[in-house]
């Protein structure tokens, strides 16, 4: 979560915010999938907290769909990448 403080703190454009999280956050979190035996649960509420980050940084709207903010930017999306799809 660190990791995406640090990239919402920036003042980038909301587009390459997204495009920055993938490969600083998503590689870290996809390392400990090999050691660490997460349930559906644990992944939910990390999907829950990227989403509330994105609020408070004023990239997401809270009663915004979540699934808009996992869809493929080509389908008008916002590109993130679902914890618990990966």
């Amino acid at each position: 979560m660190r990791r995406l403080r640090l990239v919402l703190g920036t003042e980038l454009s909301a587009k390459n915010k997204i495009q920055a999280m993938a490969p600083l956050a998503v590689p870290l979190l996809r390392y400990r999938f090999g050691i660490i035996n997460w349930c559906q649960d644990e992944l939910h509420k990390l999907d829950r907290k990227t989403r509330k980050l994105l609020a408070i940084y004023g990239q997401h709207h809270q009663k915004a769909d979540a699934d808009h903010s996992y869809a493929p930017r080509k389908l008008r999306g916002k590109g993130l990448i679902q914890f618990e799809a990966a």
